[in-house]
């Protein structure tokens, strides 16, 4: 698989950004959403699970959990802190997703976390396109969108909410919840936005 340009800088910073990242728990992170994630054991795919924190949080809740990383090193660190979780890891990358979407598994539950501002917006409606399929009947989508100055060295995108909103709802996916929040790591100038969605 080639390396997707969103990854750029997280390779060589992956046990750096795994003390960050495990810094803060999943309670944190999805406070503003939680209370509509579906009830387990549900079919969760974590897309761009980092190392794994929200993905192994879930299946200590009872859910079935499978972790999408592109970053080798990162998947690597996930899977060494969080052994014997029950996670399924699997290295695959947006936009397109192409062997999540050739298992042809239905997700429940699919979590984009500190991810969607990695692609482009010209990559947003085939990224959209791939998570639908993803999704089961019914299935929720939450996406958390970062605003903010770009960090040297990584690829982002800072956007609105509102064309994410209008796409997802293109593709059969209805606005069930928005929220917005600080950063929860006191970085200067970044905030977040939270949407979930339902097929």
């Amino acid at each position: 698989m080639t390396t997707p340009a969103g990854t750029a800088g997280y390779g060589e910073a992956a046990e750096q950004l795994a003390v960050q990242y495990e810094s803060v728990s999943f309670a944190e992170v999805h406070r503003e959403l939680y209370h509509r994630y579906p009830a387990p054991p549900a079919s969760v795919l974590d897309i761009g699970a980092g190392t794994g924190r929200d993905a192994a949080a879930l299946a200590a809740l009872g859910h079935r959990v499978v972790a999408a990383e592109p970053t080798p090193e990162l998947r690597a660190v996930g899977e060494r802190l969080h052994a014997g979780s029950g996670v399924r890891w699997v290295a695959d990358a947006l936009p397109d997703l192409p062997l999540l979407v050739a298992e042809g598994e239905r997700y429940d539950l699919v979590l984009l976390t500190a991810v969607w501002m990695h692609l482009a917006p010209a990559e947003h409606p085939s990224a959209l396109a791939a998570l639908t399929r993803l999704l089961a009947p019914a299935g929720r989508l939450a996406l958390t969108i970062r605003h903010g100055p770009v960090p040297a060295g990584r690829r982002m995108f800072d956007l609105p909410p509102e064309p994410t909103v209008a796409l997802a709802a293109d593709h059969g996916l209805r606005l069930l919840h928005r929220a917005t929040r600080a950063d929860l790591h006191g970085r200067d100038g970044v905030h977040w936005t939270m949407l979930l969605f339902e097929r």
